[in-house]
């Protein structure tokens, strides 16, 4: 019996060892119990996930779902809202380090009041990262937390859903939600969704002209069932800077908004840069209808005009302080809250996160 039981033991180890450890490692950060951090210790492919041409997060799911099951009967269910039009309203930005030693990477993460997950990733085929998950895109809430062995199997599924992070080369990247310009880019390229597209430049990516090129080779395809599309902001170690769009009129193509030259910042909110759609007022067919993304964009661009691009990292933590939320009240009553506020060094590899729980106390992370 007991030479049964080691065996089965071993089998299980051999099978799921890296999912145990991952598992294992998740922990709540300080005394927050909203916000946790996870060792992502398992294997995963990447090359896998683009032949299933998945872009829609009910089969992203189902994808995750078997690789951590093997055959076994899990269940993982999002729940994420519809994104209508209040939801995802970020900021986002580059600037210059008044240290003189490189840039860094800030960025707030508009949503509601869900837990969050970082997770650190060293994967053996690829660069390791720091990468941030709004937890609800896989199951979780303020009601239903990972506080057991059980309950914390679907953090599994955070490797494959960043919405921001930071690799080891210093690329950050980071996602704004556009209402209705979900891009449906269709090629006979493989397709890959909202966020395996950014789990792909952490991974592969050093540079941002890497990031756009391995892009290209891709159809992104944002799930239109969620009701929201995206652009991109991608910026690297050597102060590069650029904002991937899409062309809604020609066939979804990549639009790309570069930093200006000799400017020591770059910054984006929720409305398109490109200068085929640019406007300075609400226009839901350019990507918000919402006067909130100009009034962000103005008032962090502003600060950041005053600094002149170049900011400390308790700098930039204030820049995002300024267009932050709490409790904001929308007209059909929701309430939207900076869920977190993050800034990224670039040069030392670390990112310094606020949570909405505790927005006075700041939680540091390393590789």
């Amino acid at each position: 019996m007991v030479g049964i039981l080691a065996v089965i033991c071993i089998a299980v180890a051999c099978i799921w060892g890296g999912e145990i450890a991952s598992i294992s490692s998740v922990k709540q950060v300080g005394e927050n119990k909203y916000l946790y951090r996870m060792d992502y210790k398992a294997a995963y492919d990447l090359d896998d996930v683009i032949a299933h041409d998945i872009d829609e997060n009910a089969e992203l799911l189902g994808y995750v779902v078997g690789r951590i099951g093997k055959g076994l009967p899990l269940k993982i269910k999002s729940a994420q809202v519809e994104e209508e039009e209040s939801g995802e309203h970020c900021t986002s930005f580059q600037a210059k380090k008044a240290s003189g030693d490189g840039f860094c990477y800030g960025r707030n993460y508009d949503f509601y009041k869900n837990p969050t997950m970082v997770t650190v990733s060293h994967p053996k085929k690829g660069y390791a990262s720091i990468a941030v998950s709004d937890m609800s895109h896989f199951g979780y809430s303020l009601e239903k937390l990972p506080d057991s062995f059980m309950a914390k199997l679907s953090c599994l599924a955070a490797i494959y859903a960043p919405v921001d992070g930071i690799n080891e080369k210093g690329l950050c990247t980071s996602i704004m939600a556009l209402p209705m310009q979900a891009s449906q880019q269709d090629t006979p390229k493989h397709d890959v969704g909202t966020t395996i597209i950014m789990r792909l430049w952490l991974d592969r990516c050093a540079t941002v002209q890497e990031a756009l090129d391995l892009a290209e080779t891709f159809d992104v395809r944002h799930d239109a069932k969620v009701g929201s599309g995206y652009h991109y902001m991608i910026a690297d170690a050597s102060g590069d800077c650029a904002v991937l769009e899409f062309d809604k009129e020609d066939g979804w193509k990549s639009m790309i908004v570069r930093k200006s030259e000799g400017e020591n910042s770059m910054l984006v909110t929720n409305h398109l840069l490109s200068e085929k759609y640019y406007t300075t007022v609400p226009d839901i067919a350019v990507g918000n209808p919402h006067s909130k993304s100009w009034w962000r964009y103005e008032t962090a661009g502003a600060y950041l005009a005053e600094h002149n691009g170049i900011l400390t990292l308790d700098e930039a933590q204030e820049c995002l302080s300024l267009v932050h939320w709490k409790d904001l009240v929308w007209d059909d009553g929701t309430v939207e809250d900076t869920q977190y506020s993050n800034v990224y060094d670039q040069t030392n590899i670390t990112l310094d996160l606020r949570s909405w729980f505790d927005y006075d106390t700041t939680c540091h992370f390393t590789l």
